[in-house]
Parts: structure tokens; sequence; C-alpha cells
């Protein structure tokens, strides 16, 4: 097995193909992030956040601008329509591109007051959208544009598109990025990554029990990314947890108890993942200029 890989348990061996390499399908980027997989199209997208651009790779190769500017998007996902919904860092607030290309606001302002700068995004399967909320893109003018937070707080904010309430599900994060439900959504995985802005904060997801499909409980820590931070993840079929592992470069793996399975080396900082292709079993795995795919042996969670 390649050197890139590294076990720490049997489990992980078996989620490995022995013949399948690590490929750089796409390069020449300032901070790429957000992966979603758009299968009727055979493609993925990604956002290209310093170059206020998204970008798109499909199956034949062929890399692309896909809508630029894009107003500093950063995660993506896809709503129960088959919708794009984004968090942009420029326009503050969670979008969703319509079948015609349009652009809807879906939301971009808490009790009178505009978010920080939505950082990253899950749809619940009652259509209920998920995302966390914070600063990086008003911090300074690099990945957005630099102002004050009128909010003053970095939160995770549950949304109902049907009734257009905006609600705070957990407000006792420093840096809440990335965010995923586990198969059956009875839980909620949260990233944080406040040692970006202090050296010993968090660099850990933490887990929540997900009550009456709408709230939280407390949060506990489920795993921790030794010399890097957990930024974006996604959960496979299984409920194992595949994170980016930021600085420490590549992808850290987890079992559902939290247990460290292995790990994914990259030759960047890694920011965000998604499992994509028509069997969900090809992991593309965005870091710093590039973009990397890998097929694996086993397939992502349905949920997006």
């Amino acid at each position: 097995m390649s050197e890139a890989f590294h076990v720490y348990d049997e489990r992980f061996r078996s989620m490995l193909l022995f013949n399948a390499a690590i490929e750089k399908i796409a390069t020449g980027f300032r901070w790429a992030e957000g992966p979603v997989w758009i299968g009727e199209q055979n493609c993925l997208l990604w956002s290209d956040i310093p170059n206020d651009r998204m970008m798109r790779w499909t199956t034949n190769g062929t890399v692309d601008v896909y809508r630029a500017p894009a107003r500093y998007t950063n995660g993506h996902t896809r709503d129960r329509q088959g919708r794009l919904i984004s968090c942009e860092h420029g326009g503050r607030c969670v979008s969703r591109t319509e079948y015609d290309g349009s652009v809807t606001i879906l939301v971009d302002r808490f009790e009178g007051k505009r978010l920080n700068s939505p950082n990253d995004v899950v749809v619940k399967s009652d259509g209920t959208i998920w995302f966390t909320d914070p600063d990086y893109g008003i911090w300074s003018d690099y990945e957005g544009h630099r102002a004050e937070s009128e909010i003053g707080a970095c939160n995770v904010y549950r949304f109902d598109p049907a009734s257009g309430a905006l609600g705070i599900v957990a407000s006792d994060y420093e840096r809440p990025n990335g965010i995923a439900f586990s198969p059956d959504e009875s839980k909620l995985y949260v990233a944080d990554t406040g040692m970006t802005h202090r050296p010993d904060g968090p660099h850990h997801i933490r887990v929540h029990d997900v009550i009456d499909g709408a709230r939280l409980g407390p949060g506990r820590v489920f795993a921790e990314i030794p010399n890097g931070f957990a930024d974006g993840f996604r959960l496979d079929e299984h409920g194992n947890v595949w994170s980016s592992c930021g600085t420490a470069n590549g992808v850290a793996v987890f079992a559902p108890d939290g247990t460290p399975l292995g790990k994914i080396d990259l030759p960047e900082a890694t920011s965000n993942l998604v499992f994509g292709g028509p069997n969900r079993n090809r992991l593309f795995m965005t870091a710093t200029s590039s973009v990397y795919a890998l097929y694996v042996a086993v397939r992502g969670n349905k949920t997006v």
C-alpha cells in the first residue's frame, strides 16, 4: 500500500483499494474549498475563494470556470430538489441556484443583523438548511470583505425555507466550520477551527444529538486533528467520518465512536472533501491550490 496511506486500525485497510492511486485532477487555485458533486452532469463544483470564482471539473477531464464573480462562495451542498445551496462570504448569506441558473438569497440576517459569512452547509431530509457562520469572510479582504460582526458571535443555525424561520442551534463555538449529519440524522457533527485565531484554540469535531429533528443536545468532542484542524468533512455509508486535516495536509478517518482509523496524506493543506461519481465511491479532496481524487472501497452517505 502507498506511503500516502497510514493505517491506525485494520478497519481502515478495508476502506481502501490496493490498486487505486491519488490523482491530481485540477490545480492553479488560491484556496480551493466547498466541493459538491453534481451527478446528472457528471461534474464536480468547488470554490476558489480568494479568486472569487466557482470552478467545474467534468469526468472527461476538462476544467473551467463555472461562475465568476461568485460573491466569494465557500461551502456548497444540494437541496432535496437537486438545487445548489451555497454559503457566500461576499454576500454574507446562504443562497440557492435555481434551475434556470438565477440565484436566490435564502437568508442573510438574524434578528435584523447581517450574518458574518456563512461557511459550510448541509440540508436535512425535511428540507431544513443547517449552516455554520464564523467570521472568516469578514476577517480580511482575502476571502470576502473586511467588516465588523453585527451579531458579535459565531453560531450554528437552522433555516426552514418553508416558513422562513431562522434559529440558533449552537452558540458555544469559537469558529464553527464543517457540518454534516450522521446517516440516520440522529447526530450532527460540527468542526471548530478556533485555532486559526489563537494557537491554543479548538481544532476538533464535536457531535450533538439531534432532538425532535430540530434542536441539538450539548456537544461533546468527537475527534481532534493532531498538528492541524478539522475543516470540512463528510460521512460514509457506515457512519465513519472522513475529515480534512487543514495544515496537517490530508484526510483523517474516524469510526462512528471516534476511534482514529487512518489518514490519507496530501502534499498541501486540505480544506474539504466530498464523495462523488456514479457510485459515490470516489473521494474528491480540495487542498489549497489543487483538487485530488481517490477511488475508495466505501460509498459516501446519501445525505448530502
